[in-house]
């Protein structure tokens, strides 16, 4: 690697050209719509069950761009911080995936919940939810 030695001692890269600056670009903002595609699945799950369509989606988008930045970060070596947070995206991407398919199943039993819940004024009724949901949960399940 031809570098000439900067300040204190640190090597200095040389300047990338315009092809590694625009792939460079291009991997950014793929990551940023990826991070933003996995924190608003997660967030959005969190809302209402009436929305798991939208975090179904957003789910699906995440995974399709964590695997094109995963080729992309071990094709082309670009960052390890890209890597990295690929890697732990895509984790969260698969732990919602768990959740959409647990969610889908007892559909019904969460939509339940979740009413109940947004009626519960105090502890006691919010307790009283928590355990209505646990009896109607296949008994595998519990």
């Amino acid at each position: 690697m031809n570098s000439e030695p900067g300040r204190g001692g640190q090597q200095v890269k040389p300047p990338l050209s315009e092809a590694a600056k625009a792939s460079l670009a291009k991997t950014r903002t793929l990551f940023r719509m990826f991070v933003v595609s996995v924190l608003g699945a997660f967030f959005v799950y969190q809302l209402d069950v009436g929305y798991l369509w939208l975090t179904t989606v957003l789910t699906a988008v995440g995974l399709v761009l964590g695997v094109v930045l995963l080729v992309r970060a071990i094709r082309l070596r670009e960052s390890k911080l890209v890597l990295f947070g690929t890697i732990s995206g895509l984790v969260v991407a698969a732990v919602m995936v768990l959740l959409i398919v647990t969610t889908l199943v007892l559909y019904d039993q969460v939509r339940e919940c979740q009413a109940c819940l947004g009626r519960a004024l105090t502890d006691r009724a919010t307790h009283a939810c928590m355990v209505q949901f646990q009896d109607v949960l296949p008994t595998k399940m519990r």
